[in-house]
């Protein structure tokens, strides 16, 4: 398989996260919560991904490395609790620009845990990122005095854990397949999810009687399924650091979705910021054509 491959797998996983937030306002406009559908997300999702090994392996998977499966789901869970949280405080906008802060979050941790420094490349990329984040947003000219600081604390708090998620997910586990780590990593997630969010949905009746799986099982596809599933591969061969900055086809995918489904405005201004991102991406791409493979654990 051609090195380019694992560079587009981690565009595609980070993608499948930019239709999130507007798939939870869908879910918010027809009368549920953050938090019902951030919990319908990663139980539905856990299902599909039971669902999917046991269809292609037909056996119970055996658990390796269940540290960082543990921590895998753990972070997973808790990055989408917490951005969540944000949206409560937060406009749409300005949280996922908060969010989009695990760009570099996410190059500084590589950095420190491998004992390098930012390459130039590596810096300019995060430049135009940064720059190019605050116009794709449109929070340029938005008055944010009226902010309280729990919204920015849950943003960037979603940053921080969505970086560890990154980090800890680029580690490979020697002798278990994709599926199977989806699989726990879903798991464990849920697990996560059911203690701190609203697991009486799946009692209550809300998640089948009230229409709350469809949400759940775009969630979950979109934001368990595809970009765990395609980050276990990807992750590991083009380090944590590269896949930060790959990730930022989140913020443009977030946009454009916005502007597809709740018909909300584009401005010359967001164009011209995404353009910023992408050309923030392919820069350490184009001066890194030989992704190594990270170190195990």
């Amino acid at each position: 398989m051609k090195n380019w491959i694992y560079p587009l797998m981690v565009v595609i996983a980070a993608s499948c996260y930019g239709v999130l937030s507007t798939i939870i306002k869908v879910a918010m406009k027809n009368g549920f919560t953050a938090a019902e559908a951030v919990t319908s997300q990663y139980f539905v999702g856990f299902a599909l991904a039971a669902l999917l090994f046991f269809a292609t392996q037909r056996k119970m998977p055996r658990i390796k490395g269940w540290k960082i499966l543990l921590l895998s789901g753990s972070f997973t869970a808790a990055t989408g609790m917490v951005y969540g949280h944000s949206l409560n405080y937060l406009p749409a906008s300005l949280a996922v620009v908060l969010l989009f802060q695990f760009t570099w979050i996410g190059m500084f941790l590589d950095c420190i845990v491998n004992r390098r420094w930012l390459k130039r490349t590596e810096v300019f990329s995060l430049v135009l990122l940064f720059a190019g984040t605050l116009f794709a947003a449109g929070i340029i000219g938005t008055d944010l005095s009226g902010i309280p600081w729990q919204g920015w604390a849950w943003g960037m708090g979603a940053a921080f854990c969505f970086s560890a998620f990154m980090f800890v997910n680029g580690k490979q586990i020697e002798g278990m397949d994709t599926s199977a780590r989806l699989f726990y990593v879903s798991l464990f997630a849920a697990i996560v999810v059911g203690f701190f969010q609203t697991p009486e949905i799946v009692w209550n009746g809300q998640l089948f009687n009230e229409g709350l799986w469809i949400y759940g099982l775009l969630l979950g596809f979109f934001g368990i399924i595809m970009p765990i599933y395609f980050f276990s591969i990807a992750v590991p061969r083009v380090g944590s650091g590269l896949a930060s900055i790959l990730s930022a086809m989140e913020l443009p995918v977030a946009v454009m979705a916005s502007v597809i489904i709740l018909d909300e405005a584009l401005t010359p201004l967001q164009i011209g910021g995404i353009f910023i991102i992408l050309i923030g991406m392919v820069l350490p791409s184009a001066f890194n054509r030989t992704p190594k493979i990270v170190e195990q654990i």
